[in-house]
């Protein structure tokens, strides 16, 4: 999906103010699947229920400007998004890393081709993962250390797709397997890059454990209409899983940095 330059800004009540707090990333940053979009964010898809934006509806903030697009890359966050971040910027949260590596293409193939296809397309994208990713990942988090200074930043992960049962409608348990490994790989490399960085890492793994497709008590969208929300976080995985990974990683990095100036 396109990337768009504009961004939303404003500031909501509670309990945590000082902080300038951006949200950059993907889909799974934007909302994208959570529904209740803004009109104005068009194709990047801007969520109201996305975490970043039920963050700032609990913390008191400075400013607050939500930059994340649905089909973001590293090269896109780079290019169309971190003109939201200055020397002021104190909290920054970002998911990217799963278009780089081809999500929509691995998805679409594993849903409709055989498993050797699936398992073969898996590979090529942990490939990827791991020889490629790195880099460019920590292209972008230098240049969000550059523009921003002063933030400390959260990077969060992505979820497991599935959880492994006898049976469940859709693909095949060879399939699934395959992809939860896909996101056991992306978690291991992402979380390097960050510590790289001197990001702080926040696994989204644990707190969707129980809640992925075939679980009974899903937190995630299956194949869909329009088909973007597919394989995405609902309204209730922002708020049930993201929201609380952001929440105690956010928590814990801005006392860090309380700390380090006291």
């Amino acid at each position: 999906m396109a990337l768009t330059a504009g961004s939303l800004m404003w500031s909501a009540p509670a309990s945590a103010a000082g902080i300038n707090y951006v949200a950059l990333g993907d889909s799974y940053s934007s909302g994208t699947g959570a529904g209740s979009y803004d009109p104005a964010s068009g194709s990047c898809k801007r969520s109201a229920n996305a975490y970043p934006n039920l963050w700032a509806a609990q913390n008191a903030t400075d400013s607050y400007k939500f930059a994340a697009c649905s089909g973001a890359t590293t090269a896109t966050v780079s290019s169309g998004q971190l003109g939201s971040l200055s020397s002021s910027t104190t909290l920054v949260s970002i998911t990217v890393g799963g278009n780089d590596a081809g999500f929509s293409d691995v998805m679409q193939t594993c849903v409709l081709g055989s498993n050797s296809t699936c398992q073969n397309r898996v590979a090529q994208a942990e490939n990827y993962m791991r020889n490629t990713l790195p880099g460019r990942l920590d292209s972008l988090y230098g240049q969000i250390r550059s523009k921003a200074p002063n933030a400390r930043v959260v990077v969060l992960g992505y979820p497991r797709l599935y959880t492994i049962v006898d049976w469940c409608a859709g693909i095949g348990n060879t399939k699934r397997i395959a992809l939860n490994g896909a996101a056991d790989t992306l978690a291991g490399v992402t979380r390097q890059a960050a510590e790289r960085a001197g990001f702080t890492w926040s696994d989204v793994r644990d707190e969707f454990a129980g809640h992925e497709l075939c679980s009974g008590d899903d937190w995630l969208n299956a194949v869909t209409i329009p088909i973007e929300s597919s394989y995405h976080p609902t309204a209730r995985g922002h708020r049930l899983g993201y929201l609380p990974a952001f929440t105690a990683s956010a928590k814990t990095a801005l006392k860090s940095s309380a700390k380090s100036k006291a």
